[in-house]
């Protein structure tokens, strides 16, 4: 009887066992880490990787890093590296050095290997999704040039602007006096739009989605709001509001918002951390970070984001950075607004350096590159599952 009553209880522990098992058994979750590819020192010659093609990329990775600027290849090659002799504006094609107060400016496009000149500018260069702006000298003027240096068309403000942004063939404006422009491919202004709201109306950071559809706004200080707009219809100038939240402290300077993830997420900088808005769920986040944003990674692709944070404290070999690696929830995610740093955050590499520098591009048929840099140094690496 008791060997008895001995099997049976094994047997009940045993299907215990196997339905805890098949119940509460979960597969071991896959692992994201940075595998190092190349090193390429910027006051030297490039290390090359092992295996690594002698040829040029046609995907360049723009960058400025201390007083360094120019174009790396995805092998580390560099395509442009030149000695600041000037202020430099970068796009993902097009570059312009030019002084304080330019009556000349030359805009040259990596990719085609020409020039535009554009005489009497009196401004400063603007070089957004493969065309070229001139502000003006007060920051209250917007001016498109053509490829033969002429301006195209010239719009006047009634304060200075504060932030732009293009895609689509559109251009979004904030300027110092609240209010939010869009303007068609002709220098047309077709939406207009002041949020309200706030103590102090001025709009601090602004995006448009690469397909026009959506603007992202981060207006006023006392109150400070994060604003999202989406356009009627497919085509057309009209806009409206269709989430907004109160950002509690806000910031008196410029703020980064960006459309990331191909457009399914909007990145913005709030006070302690960063906002995320998950544009099918409707949903956003706040992931608390130490730090002050100093870079950021402008594609937020596969659902990873990386930054670079810096410290207040200055040290003897520099000051204190951090990258930092976060991992977004999925798009079903339903927890708390607030994400606790331990997980959200899966990488933190700390490091001392005064200049910085961070970019990312995904290669055809690979994952994505990281590509960063600190002191004369730029560094790649892939992102690998493991």
């Amino acid at each position: 009887m008791a060997q008895k009553k001995r099997r049976t209880k094994v047997i009940i522990v045993f299907v215990i066992f196997i339905v805890y098992f098949f119940i509460a058994a979960r597969p071991v979750p896959r692992e994201t880490i940075l595998a190092q590819k190349w090193i390429s020192s910027l006051n030297s010659m490039h290390i090359p990787a092992e295996n690594e093609p002698i040829r040029l990329s046609e995907q360049l990775v723009p960058f400025t890093l201390g007083a360094h600027f120019g174009y790396v290849n995805l092998f580390g090659q560099f395509e442009l590296n030149r000695i600041m002799a000037d202020n430099v504006y970068l796009d993902r094609n097009m570059w312009a050095e030019y002084g304080a107060q330019p009556a000349s400016i030359v805009v040259n496009n990596i990719s085609e290997n020409t020039q535009i000149t554009v005489e009497n500018a009196w401004g400063y260069p603007v070089l957004l999704d493969n065309r070229v702006f001139i502000l003006g000298s007060e920051q209250n003027s917007l001016s498109e040039i053509g490829n033969d240096g002429n301006v195209l068309w010239t719009y006047e403000f009634g304060a200075p602007i504060t932030c732009i942004d293009v895609a689509a063939g559109l251009v979004v404006t904030g300027s110092l006096d609240g209010a939010v422009e869009v303007f068609n491919s002709s220098g047309e202004r077709i939406y207009y739009f002041e949020p309200d709201g706030s103590r102090y109306s001025v709009i601090l950071g602004c995006a448009i989605s690469r397909n026009g559809s959506r603007i992202a706004v981060i207006s006023g200080i006392d109150q400070q709001r994060f604003l999202l707009l989406e356009r009627l219809g497919s085509s057309g100038g009209e806009y409206r509001v269709v989430h907004h939240e109160f950002l509690e402290t806000g910031f008196r300077r410029p703020v980064h918002v960006l459309f990331v993830d191909e457009d399914r997420r909007i990145i913005f900088e709030r006070e302690g951390g960063i906002g995320s808005f998950n544009i099918r769920s409707r949903r956003g986040i706040y992931i608390p970070l130490d730090g002050e944003i100093v870079a950021i990674d402008n594609s937020g692709d596969q659902g990873f984001l990386f930054l670079i944070t810096s410290a207040s404290a200055r040290l003897l070999m520099g000051q204190e950075k951090r990258l930092v690696g976060i991992r977004f929830p999925p798009d079903r995610f339903f927890g708390s607004y607030r994400i606790a740093a331990r997980d959200a955050i899966f990488l933190t590499a700390p490091f001392r350096s005064d200049d910085v520098f961070l970019g990312r591009i995904r290669a055809e048929g690979s994952s994505s590159i990281l590509v960063t840099g600190g002191g004369s140094t730029l560094i790649s690496f892939d992102l690998e599952e493991k």
